[in-house]
C-alpha cells in the first residue's frame, strides 16, 4: 500500500551490495534499483527502469552520459558511456559499447555484445552470443546487420546529446529523484 506524499524505494541492497549513483546522474523515484549497479555521471534513469544488479558475478552497470527510458529492465548488462536505451528494451547479461543506441521494444540477449556507434533498430532481436560489429545497424528478428548510413550515425548523437540536457534539466528541478 503507498500511502500519500510516501517516496517509493528506488535502492536496495541484496546479497551485501548496494547501488552507486553519482551526484550528477538523474535516476528517477519511480526507477527500481536493486543490489551491484552502478549509474555514472550525468545518466539519466527514467521512470520504470529496473536495474538488476543481483548475480555476484555481474553487475548492472550504466557508464557516462548514458540514458535508460521508460519501461526498460537491464540484468547484469553493462552500457559503456553514451548509450541511449529507448522504451520498452530488456538487456539480459549483455554488453553495449560506446555511443550506440538500442531502439524501443529491442532485446539484447545474454553472452550478446553490441560494439561501438552502432544501432539496433525498434522491434529488432540480438540473439544470445551475437556480436553486432562496430558501426553497424541491426535489424530485424533475429538481428541482421549492415553499415549505418551518415543519418543513422547523426541520430545517435542527436539521442544522446538531447536525454543528457534532458536529464540534467530534470536533476535541477530535484522534483523527480
Amino acid at each position: 500500500m503507498c500511502l500519500a506524499g510516501q517516496r517509493i524505494p528506488v535502492q536496495e541492497s541484496i546479497y551485501g551490495a548496494a547501488p552507486i549513483v553519482a551526484d550528477s546522474a538523474f535516476v528517477s523515484k519511480m526507477a527500481y534499483l536493486i543490489g551491484d549497479v552502478a549509474v555514472g555521471e550525468q545518466s539519466s534513469v527514467w521512470p520504470f527502469v529496473c536495474l538488476r544488479g543481483d548475480e555476484s558475478d555481474m553487475p548492472a552497470t550504466v557508464g557516462d552520459e548514458c540514458n535508460v527510458q521508460e519501461f526498460t529492465m537491464l540484468h547484469g548488462a553493462t552500457l559503456e558511456d553514451e548509450v541511449s536505451v529507448g522504451h520498452n528494451v530488456v538487456i539480459d547479461y549483455a554488453t553495449v559499447k560506446e555511443h550506440s543506441l538500442i531502439g524501443m521494444n529491442s532485446a539484447v540477449l545474454r553472452g550478446a555484445t553490441v560494439e561501438s556507434n552502432c544501432l539496433v533498430a525498434a522491434g529488432s532481436l540480438v540473439r544470445q552470443d551475437q556480436t553486432i560489429p562496430e558501426g553497424h545497424l541491426a535489424y530485424g528478428v533475429p538481428a541482421e546487420t549492415r553499415p549505418l548510413s551518415d543519418t543513422q550515425r547523426e541520430e545517435i548523437s542527436m539521442v544522446h546529446e538531447h536525454y543528457v540536457e534532458l536529464g540534467q534539466d530534470y536533476k535541477q528541478t530535484g522534483r523527480f529523484e
